[in-house]
């Protein structure tokens, strides 16, 4: 490997990381230079984010970030709060050496596991996985009603209903409206919100490339809210939430139609429906949408960890917790989760 270097970044480096990453076909919104600062500044993670160069040129990219608690264990993760992640490069050479680099790394920091979480490709087909994930990609058409008559009868009725119903979609400069929708929901389902700061921090590092649209009934009140990303050509609704009263007004088909509507008219090719556990809820909507389901190729390296981790909410052991936590107050609830979901990753 003539000249190739692996050394971490610095913030000097960002612009071209973002560059490199823009330019390589298999690199995702996920691999962004900007989540370094999000996941230390909002949660206090320590990122490892590595590049390989040769005569100061990048051939090839890996964001680590390190998350250890006493509940979670201690892992080096690509990347924590991120579906995709993983190495991105131009050359094997590149490759091999970050992640070479990647697995030293793991040992001298003492870490139970090193995960990377790649969409396409596995890094290690050998390693343990899961197949607990798949995500969700349509190439969209760019005539706004073939994508309105793509959506299968039943879950296109559910979209014209919420249209019938006089709901209106509009963007929200800030995340306050989003976070109260988000917040209430994810309590309901049993599980810890993300931080109020936590969006906050997307909204201000990704700028334009993040987006938040709110869909209010016709009385005004805000029923549901998503947070979208913007990467080239692509849409990605990732975050979202509902108020008990979306249900009946269909506000989550109308929700993510109109993501799909306006992406549409704005020359977006691809629409990422994002990550699902296979047989729940959201997997079983997304499938309803026409979109078929696509294996995600998790890894892991077993450092001094013994198995795959489980921390998700389909793990019998938190069955308990969750049926507590459904019944906290909302505002008990939206204190104590940023301090649990943290270490969630």
């Amino acid at each position: 490997m003539p000249d190739l270097i692996v050394r971490s970044a610095r913030d000097g480096d960002a612009a071209a990381w973002d560059a490199f990453v823009m330019a390589t076909p298999e690199a995702t919104f996920f691999h962004r230079y900007g989540w370094q600062s999000v996941l230390r500044q909002v949660f206090g993670h320590r990122p490892h984010y590595l590049l390989a160069e040769r005569h100061g040129r990048i051939e090839g990219v890996l964001p680590l970030a390190e998350i250890k608690s006493r509940l979670f264990g201690h892992a080096l993760i690509s990347t924590p709060f991120c579906v995709y992640g993983g190495i991105v490069a131009v050359s094997e050479e590149a490759r091999a050496a970050l992640d070479a680099h990647a697995q030293d790394l793991a040992r001298d920091l003492g870490v139970g596991h090193l995960e990377y979480r790649d969409r396409d490709r596995p890094a290690h087909a050998h390693w343990p996985g899961t197949d607990l994930y798949v995500t969700f990609r349509k190439v969209l058409d760019p005539e706004v009603e073939k994508n309105m008559l793509a959506i299968p009868r039943k879950q296109r009725a559910m979209v014209r209903k919420g249209i019938k119903n006089e709901l209106v979609a509009e963007a929200e400069d800030g995340v306050d409206g989003f976070f109260r929708v988000y917040a209430d929901n994810v309590r309901r389902h049993g599980t810890p919100a993300l931080p109020r700061r936590y969006f906050a921090a997307l909204r201000t590092t990704f700028g334009r490339d993040c987006e938040v649209l709110l869909v209010r009934a016709k009385g005004g009140q805000a029923v549901s809210g998503v947070l979208s990303f913007r990467f080239r050509d692509e849409i990605l609704p990732y975050y979202a939430g509902d108020t008990v009263e979306a249900r009946g007004l269909a506000a989550n088909d109308f929700k993510y139609w109109e993501v799909m509507r306006r992406a549409c008219e704005q020359g977006v090719r691809v629409f990422d429906y994002g990550r699902s556990k296979v047989g729940t809820g959201p997997y079983d909507f997304k499938r309803n949408w026409g979109f078929e389901p696509q294996p995600l190729n998790y890894r892991y390296q077993l450092v001094r960890a013994q198995r795959v981790p489980e921390n998700n909410p389909n793990n019998p052991k938190y069955r308990l917790f969750i049926k507590a936590w459904q019944r906290l107050p909302l505002p008990v609830a939206n204190f104590l989760g940023p301090y649990i979901v943290k270490n969630l990753g």
